[in-house]
C-alpha cells in the first residue's frame, strides 16, 4: 500500500486528500520509485481547480516532479535498476500518472538518473524549472555568449533557472519584476540587472542595459498588453518566448516593431520537449551537466512534509515564493 494524493471535485487546496492505494507492479516500459521529494508546481494548481488543458477524471491524481530511489522496472527496462537515485521530468498527462505519492510508478522516458552531488529534495526541485528554461532559450532561441534575455516573474524557479542557463553560457539575464523589492534577491539569483516592471519605463531600461541594441530574446510567462513595451526593446529578429499566462489579456504587439525589427512571438510549452526524444536527450544531457558542475543550481523556497501537502499548495497559491517548493516523504 502507498499514501496517495487525490481529489474528488475541483476547487481549493482543502479538495486534496490523502488515501491509500495499492500500487501494481510496473508494467512494460515503466519504473517503480519510493519517492523522497515531491516538486510542486503551478500545472498542479490549476488541475486541482479545474483550469488546466484536461479536465480532472475522479478520483484524480496529479504531480509531475518526483525523486527517489528505483524499486522496480517494468519489461525492456534496461537503463535503470534497482537502487539508483533518478529523478521524474513532466512528459505525461495527470491522467496517465500522478507523482503525488510514497510509491510510484513512471514512464521510462521520463525517467532520469541525476548526480550524486544532489540531495533527493535538489533533485525534485531541477528538471521541470531548468528543461522548460532550456528548450526556450537554447534549443529553440539558440542563446549565445555575449545575448541579453529578458526574464519576466524572473523570482519563479523558472524564472531562476532561465537567469543560470544564461550565465551558463555566457549571456545576460535581465530580470523582470514588478516591483523594486526583489532586486537584492534576484541580483544575487544571477541576474545582470534587474527592470521594476511597475515603476520603471521597461522599453528604455531595456535600450539602456543593451546600449541601444536591445534584447535577443524574451522568456516570459505574463504576457498581456504590457508586451507592447518590451516588443519595443527588443534586438532586431528578436525572439519572444510566452510560457504561461499569468495576464490572460492578449498580447498588445507594435505593428512597426513586428515589421521594423522582423520579430518573432511564439508560444512555448516543455511538453515540446519532453515528449520529442531527441530534445529530451539533449535537455537531459546540458541539465545534468550543468548539475553536476555546479553552474545549475535550484533554489527551494519552503519544504512542505507529505502531510501538509494541502498547506503546500496554499503557499504556492499566495504568490510569495522565490524559487522551488518542495514536499518530501
Amino acid at each position: 500500500m502507498s499514501k496517495v494524493v487525490t481529489f474528488n471535485r475541483t476547487g481549493a487546496p482543502d479538495v486534496l486528500e490523502i488515501t491509500h492505494m495499492t500500487v501494481a507492479a510496473p508494467a512494460s516500459h515503466e519504473v517503480q520509485i519510493r519517492v523522497k521529494a515531491i516538486g510542486i508546481n503551478r500545472a498542479e494548481v490549476m488541475y486541482r481547480t479545474g483550469q488546466y488543458v484536461i479536465e480532472p477524471q475522479f478520483p484524480a491524481r496529479l504531480g509531475y516532479e518526483a525523486a527517489g530511489i528505483v524499486e522496480a522496472v517494468g519489461t525492456d527496462v534496461t537503463d535503470f535498476a534497482p537502487g539508483d537515485r533518478v529523478s521524474v521530468i513532466p512528459s505525461f498527462m495527470f491522467s496517465e500518472y500522478g507523482m503525488y505519492a510514497e510509491r510510484v510508478n513512471a514512464p521510462v522516458h521520463a525517467v532520469v538518473k541525476h548526480p550524486e552531488n544532489l540531495s533527493f529534495e535538489e533533485a525534485a526541485a531541477s528538471w521541470m524549472m531548468f528543461v522548460t528554461a532550456y528548450g526556450a532559450l537554447i534549443e529553440y532561441g539558440n542563446l549565445q555568449a555575449g545575448q541579453y534575455v529578458a526574464i519576466g516573474a524572473a523570482s519563479s524557479s523558472v524564472g531562476i533557472a532561465a537567469m543560470q542557463i544564461a550565465n551558463m553560457v555566457g549571456a545576460y539575464p535581465i530580470a523582470l519584476s514588478r516591483t523594486r523589492s526583489k532586486n537584492a534577491l534576484l541580483m544575487n539569483a544571477g541576474a545582470s540587472a534587474v527592470i521594476a516592471t511597475t515603476e520603471q519605463d521597461v522599453t528604455e531600461e531595456l535600450n539602456k542595459l543593451t546600449h541601444g541594441a536591445g534584447v535577443n530574446i524574451v522568456f516570459d510567462p505574463v504576457g498581456g498588453p504590457d508586451v507592447a513595451k518590451l516588443a519595443s526593446g527588443m534586438a532586431k529578429d528578436g525572439v519572444y518566448f510566452q510560457y504561461g499566462a499569468l495576464d490572460e489579456r492578449n498580447l498588445s504587439i507594435p505593428v512597426m516593431d513586428i515589421l521594423g525589427k522582423h520579430l518573432l512571438f511564439r508560444g512555448y510549452e516543455l511538453f515540446e520537449i519532453t515528449t520529442n526524444p531527441e530534445k529530451m536527450a539533449r535537455a537531459k544531457a546540458f541539465v545534468y551537466d550543468g548539475l553536476r558542475s555546479g553552474k545549475l543550481k535550484p533554489v527551494i523556497d519552503k519544504v512542505f512534509s507529505f502531510d501538509d501537502i494541502v498547506q503546500a499548495h496554499r503557499y504556492m497559491e499566495s504568490n510569495n515564493q522565490t524559487g522551488k517548493i518542495i514536499v518530501t516523504l
